[in-house]
């Protein structure tokens, strides 16, 4: 199986907190943010194996800091661990105050992609190859959160039975 270092799915992205960006609270609406977390993450995704890559999961979003109008937002994300047809991502949200200079972590994600086929099929991926410190210690906490999706996801599976699909007036 082919292999490929963090480094070579690494994204970079920045932008402006402007006055639409922002809640009643006068800080970055979180769906906003999810929003800039999903995009960078997919392109990470697909740098790996080159293909379509899908959301399969947000597995977490941790809003850690408020962002205002007064800074902006540098995201940074990567591939920290693969499994056979899956790809965990992992998004650092750092902003940066536009008249101080100060940064801070503002926000922390993983997400979990699905490399496919011109079939819509979920192919194999490409094995991933830690190098700095912070890609091993991302990469060896990983299989403690894919073990937790796996969980999650059966118990959201087992959940799904008792939700209803009818409108309330039927």
């Amino acid at each position: 199986m082919e292999q490929k270092y963090v480094r070579e799915t690494r994204c970079f992205k920045t932008s402006r907190v402007f006055p639409l960006d922002v809640n009643n609270h006068n800080t970055m609406f979180g769906g906003k943010l999810m929003s800039l977390i999903d995009d960078i993450a997919s392109i990470t995704a697909s740098k790996l194996c080159r293909v379509t890559a899908v959301t399969a999961s947000t597995d977490s979003v941790d809003f850690l800091k408020p962002i205002r109008p007064t800074d902006y937002v540098s995201l940074e994300s990567f591939v920290t661990w693969t499994g056979k047809t899956s790809i965990e991502v992992f998004v650092k949200v750092i902003t940066e105050d536009l008249r101080t200079g100060k940064r801070d972590i503002a926000a922390t994600s993983f997400l979990t992609f699905v490399g496919l086929d011109e079939c819509n099929n979920p192919i194999p991926v490409p094995r991933i190859l830690p190098e700095t410190e912070e890609e091993r210690k991302l990469y060896e906490t990983a299989s403690h959160r894919a073990e937790m999706r796996k969980t999650r996801r059966e118990a959201s599976k087992n959940f799904a039975h008792y939700l209803v699909t009818k409108y309330p007036w039927e």
